[in-house]
């Protein structure tokens, strides 16, 4: 007969990317973890500063975008091009909001990471979007309605809010790192200011011609001014008031305890392992 009083702790967890957050939460809250803990690509990095690991991100993206473009050089003028058509006039969307050079940079998120085939993807969608690629007239270029649907597809947010205003919340364990205040755009914003003819896109898609400086694509990150109507799903109805008001909270509980977590594995208690992508964004 079992006894009610005695622990039954998950025998197995496995955390995956944002699971992997919460499986250390687990390590560090929980009486009677999991006794087999197996993280891939989800290791919190509870002894940084939130600016500096999106600071070290940002330079991954920029070595995930020159090599992109070592693979598909004839794209670093395409992609350009196409910044500047949107610097110009900005797109709406078929469903909704709007396509800026900024939102369209944001394609780096789902085809910069590690997956093999993920270059090829992304240049097969860039290849796809203007109706007449050869034009160097801004203001006559022209997107395929199937681009625009492509980019709705990509960058949805309709069953994935939280993703957004809990992006950032999760670096955010009590006094450190609280509040994020939009941490990766901080973080650009610094870079942009030491280095604006190689991290700022409005200065860099200006030169067609030169193929040493291409525009940079962003990766895993959010930004405030995706609610303000560039995703319509994000805006409107008190939702940019709740995500400036969850990256301003300052008041965030605990989230890691390192001694406990050195002291559970230490013991025993419970095993770990950890699985970490080499070109994880």
């Amino acid at each position: 007969q079992q006894n009610p009083e005695q622990p039954k702790p998950w025998g197995f967890c496995l955390g995956q990317s944002f699971g992997g957050f919460c499986l250390m939460t687990y390590l560090s809250q929980v009486a009677h973890p999991p006794q087999i803990c197996l993280f891939t690509g989800g290791i919190a990095p509870i002894l940084e500063d939130v600016h500096s690991v999106y600071t070290r991100l940002w330079k991954r993206v920029l070595k995930r975008s020159h090599l992109y473009y070592e693979q598909y050089p004839g794209d670093v003028r395409l992609v350009k091009k196409i910044c500047q058509r949107l610097l110009w006039r900005p797109v709406p969307l078929p469903s909704g909001g709007i396509l800026s050079a900024r939102r369209f940079l944001q394609l780096g998120l789902g085809y910069l990471g590690s997956s093999p085939s993920a270059f090829a993807g992304l240049h097969k969608v860039l290849n796809g979007a203007l109706v007449d690629p050869f034009c160097d007239d801004v203001a006559a270029l022209e997107f395929h309605r199937s681009f625009l649907k492509r980019m709705e597809v990509d960058q949805s947010f309709d069953d994935a809010p939280l993703y957004f205003w809990l992006h950032e919340s999760i670096y955010a364990d009590a006094s450190h790192n609280s509040p994020t205040q939009w941490a990766a755009h901080r973080a650009y914003e610094d870079l942009v200011k030491e280095q604006p003819d190689v991290w700022d896109y409005r200065q860099t898609c200006q030169s067609l011609d030169n193929d040493k400086v291409p525009t940079l694509f962003f990766g895993e990150m959010v930004f405030p001014w995706m609610a303000d109507g560039e995703y319509s799903q994000l805006s409107g109805h008190g939702l940019k008031q709740l995500a400036e008001s969850l990256a301003n909270k300052s008041d965030w509980p605990a989230l890691y305890d390192t001694s406990q977590i050195k002291r559970i594995l230490h013991e025993g208690t419970s095993r770990a392992a950890a699985a970490v992508y080499y070109d994880d964004f």
